[in-house]
């Protein structure tokens, strides 16, 4: 059965960060297991040359020191998840940092995620974050929805996840949603990996403007990255790059961004391979046009149909060392709600997941 058929796996989890990282362990604990024993989580079909755990070691090892430094709760949470699944302490943290671990790649690739935020023009045309995940690795059977709400933070959070990931996008029940693209310049050592910062985010912040306090706090991550930041009464979009952070706010009732540096303060280092960047130009053409095309007005299924259109949508070209789509996302703030199309957008049915709302997808 296609990816885009099935029911995707859900896990609900509350409790300390040790006992959400067990709960999501024990339930994906077949499907990491083979994640990790197919080319080292893909890592060795898509590297130009194959890794080891011993090799990465090291790398891990410092990650490790620089995460629990950073944030102590995300290595409990890790713990747990290497405790549920069966891995040992290093695969478990692996998963987390896969991406730091690929690093650059200046092949020449179509796409990286588009995203774009919609902040709210009336009471009837509520806030809306839309992205597309453009990723290599053939991907789209690693998605896992997380709903999961620490004791301690007093809030829950909707996340899509691919696998054993902590957090890659979401919403949490303040009604704050966050989207994420690739950007690429500056030094990426180790540190807390963008996607574990959005996990962070969610767990801490309520709107915007906390969120972008959060995330000034949290420099410098491990690597660079784009942030899209939405609420109910609001949107922007945060770049940063090593130690500097860059704010622009939808002050002409959007925001878009795909895979380079849009501020001229952090242009001047974007290391995006020529080929790359026109894609990424494309794209950004492509989805400002289409939002200003789209009534305020737009339900998801709107949202989701322009996602799902070229050069946005990025189509499955053979090579599993080349990103294409592999889900497309919409996000309500005002109404807690996570709509996905896993798998290529534009051949796949929409899933609905909500918070706080008597909702039960399939469980693991």
């Amino acid at each position: 059965m296609p990816a885009g058929d099935r029911p995707l796996p859900y896990v609900r989890a509350t409790g300390s960060p040790f006992a959400l990282g067990v709960r999501h362990g024990t339930s994906r604990a077949k499907a990491l297991r083979a994640f990790l024993d197919d080319g080292l989580t893909r890592l060795n079909h898509v590297l130009s040359r194959p890794v080891t755990m011993a090799e990465l070691g090291p790398r891990i090892a410092a990650h490790r020191a620089a995460l629990g430094a950073a944030s102590p709760d995300a290595l409990d949470e890790i713990r747990g998840l290497a405790h549920g699944a069966g891995l040992t302490p290093d695969e478990a943290l692996l998963l987390q940092i896969r991406r730091e671990i690929m690093g650059y790649r200046r092949v020449p690739t179509a796409g990286d995620c588009t995203t774009y935020a919609v902040a709210p023009s009336t009471h009837d045309s509520p806030s809306v974050l839309a992205q597309t995940v453009d990723l290599n690795g053939h991907l789209d059977d690693q998605i896992c929805v997380l709903d999961v709400g620490r004791t301690d933070a007093g809030r829950r959070s909707l996340l899509l996840s691919f696998g054993g990931l902590l957090g890659y996008l979401g919403i949490n029940s303040e009604g704050l949603a966050v989207g994420i693209n690739l950007v690429l310049g500056g030094v990426w050592e180790p540190g807390l990996p963008p996607y574990l910062a959005v996990r962070h985010l969610l767990d801490q912040a309520s709107d915007v403007d906390s969120a972008v306090a959060e995330l000034r706090r949290l420099l410098p991550l491990a690597s660079s990255r784009s942030f899209t930041l939405c609420d109910p009464r609001g949107a922007a979009y945060v770049e940063l790059c090593g130690g500097d952070l860059v704010v622009v706010p939808a002050v002409s009732g959007h925001v878009v961004h795909t895979n380079h540096f849009l501020h001229p303060d952090l242009a001047h280092g974007d290391a995006l391979n020529p080929f790359a960047r026109r894609s990424s130009l494309r794209r950004l053409e492509a989805a400002s046009e289409g939002v200003r095309r789209l009534p305020p007005s737009a339900c998801p299924e709107e949202h989701l149909a322009l996602l799902s259109t070229r050069p946005i949508r990025v189509p499955d070209r053979g090579d599993i060392r080349a990103e294409r789509t592999v889900a497309a996302v919409v996000m309500v703030p005002s109404r807690r709600e996570l709509h996905i199309r896993p798998g290529d957008p534009a051949l796949s049915a929409t899933q609905v997941f909500r918070l706080n709302r008597p909702f039960q997808p399939q469980d693991c």
